[in-house]
């Protein structure tokens, strides 16, 4: 206890010269509410899909994507926590490294919440019981934290960071697209707001107000700083940073919740890859949308009542991408189809062992 104290005092001392004036602080509204395609306005991204759930999926879906991913490269993906069901499989993630990325790292940051990812040590405990032993796991937060500047962020002007983020030139986000008990879902934005702020400071702007429930910032609000965490990353990597959503095992709980997630009632997708993190954010959530009754509902809910589609709008206001897209068949020739074309015909979800 006296250590969580300790911390939150030292949140609250560092916010004081990171937060915007308290007067000025607004969150938006509407995260509830779905915006259809043809409400929407302004340019149009381009986004690759394949149903292709396997090494090879994966592969084919970041290939299309990789042309600004130079030098030394860091691999951004949810570990899990320890036996976690749902998390990327470890093998996919292997061979995409072995033929594209042979030199890169794994990189992941400390947990906010006490559990199997709390400390350095224990996270290197889990990452060993979960099987990312194939290659480097660089703990961005182990030595020490630096800030990001949040260029036309609402709530921070920085974001605190793992210190060994401006190590690599290049960010290769690999996210598994699924639900997040409080961001109601988790995608690109949220594998990177949340994934890369640091530990103990970084994810306490995000999550809490000083002195308050740790979990105490909520809805339009949280999803605002997750994206201007999310931000002043993706500012600082430039054109070398690239998105793959794996629209896979898809519980309504994040891959934080480990043994205890949800079980899986949504069915399986694909995998989707851009350039443009909202595009790819987008395209995921339309083809929720675009599911049955039956199949999204779950889903659909857990997003809905998180207001979580804030995340999306936001990422639009700061210029971060696109929410318009060409969708592009990597299965049929390059094709263009539609998200309710990509949701269709999908079999009832079944745990493979």
């Amino acid at each position: 206890m006296k250590v969580k104290l300790f911390f939150l005092t030292l949140t609250s001392v560092i916010m004081s010269t990171v937060l915007h004036p308290l007067n000025a602080q607004v969150a938006g509204t509407d995260g509830n509410k779905y915006v259809p395609y043809d409400q929407r306005k302004g340019n149009e991204s381009i986004v690759y899909f394949t149903r292709q759930l396997n090494a090879q999926g994966l592969i084919k879906a970041y290939e299309q994507v990789n042309e600004g991913i130079t030098g030394r490269v860091g691999i951004k993906l949810h570990t899990g926590e320890q036996h976690g069901p749902n998390i990327i499989p470890r093998d996919w993630v292997r061979a995409l490294r072995d033929k594209d990325l042979p030199d890169a790292n794994i990189v992941e940051t400390n947990t906010y919440y006490q559990g199997d990812r709390y400390t350095t040590a224990q996270h290197r405990k889990t990452l060993e019981v979960n099987g990312w032993t194939f290659c480097p796991v660089d703990i961005m937060d182990e030595e020490d934290t630096t800030s990001l500047p949040v260029v036309g962020g609402k709530w921070f002007t920085r974001m605190s960071v793992g210190s060994h983020l401006p190590r690599y030139d290049s960010f290769v986000i690999l996210t598994h697209f699924k639900g997040h008990t409080q961001g109601g879902f988790g995608g690109s934005n949220k594998n990177i707001g949340i994934g890369c702020a640091d530990g103990r400071i970084g994810k306490a702007w995000i999550h809490t107000y000083p002195g308050k429930d740790q979990w105490s910032i909520k809805e339009e609000e949280f999803m605002e700083r997750i994206t201007e965490s999310t931000k002043s990353v993706i500012d600082h990597f430039g054109r070398h940073i690239t998105y793959v959503n794996v629209m896979r095992n898809m519980s309504v709980s994040c891959d934080c919740e480990g043994v205890a997630a949800a079980p899986v009632v949504t069915p399986d997708v694909g995998i989707l890859s851009s350039i443009d993190i909202l595009a790819v954010d987008q395209a995921c959530i339309d083809i929720v949308y675009a599911m049955t009754e039956a199949e999204h509902h779950d889903l659909v809910e857990r997003i809905e009542s998180r207001h979580g589609l804030r995340q999306l709008s936001y990422m639009k206001e700061l210029g971060m991408g696109n929410n318009r897209y060409v969708l592009i068949d990597l299965d049929h020739g390059g094709k263009r189809i539609t998200a309710a074309e990509a949701a269709k015909g999908l079999k009832p979800f079944v745990l493979k062992k």
